[in-house]
């Protein structure tokens, strides 16, 4: 089981905040991929690239693999003023 958490307008957009999956992609990107499957408004939301994705805490590439247990986050990329 993998913990997915979305923060900030993905949270918004997706009108979710976290999901326990039991099957675990072999990777970040897997998970993305099959998260967009879930229809037009997530595919929306997490086809940007500019969309982070962290696994345990730490900023990640998609090609990240993930393991039972992991926790990965999606959230926009941040900007300051």
């Amino acid at each position: 089981m993998i913990t997915v958490r979305f923060f900030a307008s993905l949270r918004e957009q997706l009108a979710v905040s976290q999901l326990r999956l039991d099957d675990v992609p072999a990777s970040a990107g897997a998970l993305r991929q099959q998260l967009m499957q879930r229809g037009v408004r997530w595919a929306d939301a997490l086809a940007d690239r500019e969309v982070l994705v962290a696994v345990n805490q730490v900023v990640r590439d998609d090609s990240c693999p993930l393991l039972a247990g992991d926790e990965v986050a999606f959230f926009p990329p941040v900007t300051g003023g």
